[in-house]
């Protein structure tokens, strides 16, 4: 039986960017652009051009290499042709192979929020996807509200999603505004929206989770007939979030219910990097991930109970429902951790490094990694600093340069005028050949100067390392108190454009910075010379 097609696709960047407290950058924007693409997902919907500096900067070039790279946006306004509106002009003119529309689809918020007729709003509808379509672009119309719009008025809100269809958009996406809609109402609007005439092959589903049911929305719809998912990663979103794609992915690839009807672009391979990408994207967040997440919680595949863990060790199917390799989590009461020590041999394998499953160096980066997490590390959020670990412990990395010794003194101190002023000085002592070479440098802040002072003389690699760049840097404190454990992400990058994390943890924020910037600098060498793998550097 052929199996039919579900898409996938992805709002992170605009529907997830309305989330209390998270703020991309372009450089973030690039980032996880670059993770949704390499994934698979088929559209990754990057933010509203035209409407802030940062977005209008994201679309200046496009983002995917795979993935139909979208844009959003309004309509046209009414009263004002298709070629004279501005905000049209700027979705048309983004470097984007889609555009998706947002369209009211309530009679009652065209009349307050618009303030145009109902026939005023479909025709704004009607001329944006013929302009989308007529500069090149793949069209689709979100329908906004369009859930509690049919149950206030059926006629309206189907004759808004006919109107998209027959202007030409690709896809017509019901969208749960509110997210207040329960799964048998999505289900019966569905097919109601089928049978007035407007395919499932071009329907979407756009889920919130304000009643905790976005993911079961998604699927009743896909059960109904859409054909194509919105979602985020973790299920951020404006107030309780939206469907989340990292729930909804391995549901439809696992369970049978699924699996035998449908495919997605996420084969079994790629699905192995489900937990990866979950964790990746709560560190570049700089939020912990939640253990009881399912299917990339920690937590996911883990028992205390000693019966349950009696049955597991007997057969692992008594209590689990995949495994957990089949996403790339672990399993935490096996005695013998074959799984984990595949997903390794996997991991590794990606990276170009070859090691057999009974090499006992394997067996000790599988120790060392566990220790090192259960102090704080997280190597999903910092695949340069665990492509490192790997080759220090299976084989061997030159050494460039040892570290003498640092030392970091902060000054806080009145200035002539009676000001505050706080100055931060650092000294390093590098050995290079025998040599040993000191640097001093002062920076805005303890961590700056020990990287200007890090970087200021690095003798013969001075001039590998001129191009390197600090893009972030992201600290969480991991347990309370002055003595709290202390994590540092680092994200760099160089006049390749590649982009590259690291990650140090102390109970001392110095020298977890240190530890960081040791391992960009290490592995900025390393790629020089073309030792490092492809991975960590996308």
């Amino acid at each position: 039986m052929t199996r039919e097609k579900i898409y996938l696709f992805d709002t992170t960047l605009r529907d997830g960017q309305q989330t209390p407290g998270i703020d991309f950058s372009v450089e973030d924007k690039i980032a996880i652009a670059t993770m949704l693409d390499e994934f698979g997902l088929d559209y990754v919907e990057g933010g509203y051009p035209g409407a802030n500096p940062t977005d209008t900067a994201f679309f200046e070039q496009k983002r995917t290499k795979s993935a139909s790279f979208v844009a959003f946006g309004m309509t046209k306004r009414a009263g004002v042709s298709a070629s004279n509106d501005p905000g049209l002009a700027s979705l048309l003119q983004a470097k984007a192979d889609a555009i998706c529309f947002v369209a009211k689809s309530w009679d009652y918020h065209v009349k307050v929020a618009l303030g145009c007729s109902n026939e005023e709003n479909l025709e704004s509808i009607a001329e944006s996807v013929k302009a989308a379509v007529g500069a090149g672009k793949e069209a689709l119309v979100d329908c906004e509200h369009f859930f509690d719009g049919y149950k206030a008025n059926p006629a309206y809100a189907l004759a808004c999603a006919k109107t998209a269809y027959d202007a030409g958009a690709r896809w017509v996406v019901l969208c749960d505004t509110n997210g207040g809609t329960q799964p048998p109402e999505i289900r019966a609007i569905v097919e109601a929206v089928i049978a007035c005439g407007v395919p499932g092959h071009c329907l979407g589903i756009h889920a919130h989770n304000d009643t905790g049911q976005a993911v079961a929305n998604s699927l009743a719809a896909v059960e109904a007939g859409v054909r194509q998912i919105q979602g985020t990663l973790n299920g951020i979103g404006e107030r309780c979030g939206n469907a989340n794609l990292i729930t909804l992915i391995p549901t439809l690839a696992l369970k049978r219910a699924y699996s035998e009807r449908f495919e997605t672009t996420i084969d079994t391979e790629r699905l192995v990097g489900l937990t990866g990408l979950s964790h990746a994207f709560d560190e570049l967040l700089n939020r912990s991930p939640d253990h009881q997440a399912p299917y990339v919680g920690a937590s996911a595949f883990a028992t205390k109970a000693g019966i349950h863990a009696s049955a597991l060790l007997k057969d692992p199917r008594t209590y689990e429902h995949v495994t957990p390799e089949s996403v790339g989590n672990f399993r935490k009461v096996m005695v013998s951790d074959q799984g984990g020590k595949s997903n390794f041999i996997n991991a590794l394998k990606r990276r170009g490094i070859e090691v057999g499953k009974d090499d006992p160096k394997l067996d000790q980066l599988i120790q060392i990694v566990k220790e090192r997490e259960a102090t704080g590390y997280a190597y999903e959020g910092a695949d340069a600093s665990f492509e490192l670990l790997a080759r220090r412990t299976l084989g061997t990395i030159p050494e460039f340069f040892a570290i003498d010794g640092f030392r970091v003194m902060v000054e806080r101190r009145f200035d002539s005028h009676g000001r505050v002023k706080i100055v931060s000085e650092a000294v390093v002592k590098i050995i290079i050949d025998g040599q040993t070479i000191m640097s001093v440098a002062e920076g805005d802040g303890p961590v700056n100067a020990l990287d200007l002072a890090l970087r200021k003389n690095f003798g013969k690699y001075q001039h590998e390392i001129d191009d390197l760049e600090l893009a972030d840097f992201k600290v969480r404190i991991l347990n309370g108190g002055t003595e709290a454990i202390t994590r540092v992400l680092i994200e760099s990058t160089d006049s390749d454009g590649v982009r590259w994390w690291t990650v140090g943890v102390s109970e001392n924020i110095i020298d977890a910075s240190f530890q960081a910037l040791m391992d960009s600098v290490i592995y900025k060498l390393m790629k020089n010379r073309h030792m490092a793998g492809k991975i960590a550097a996308e």
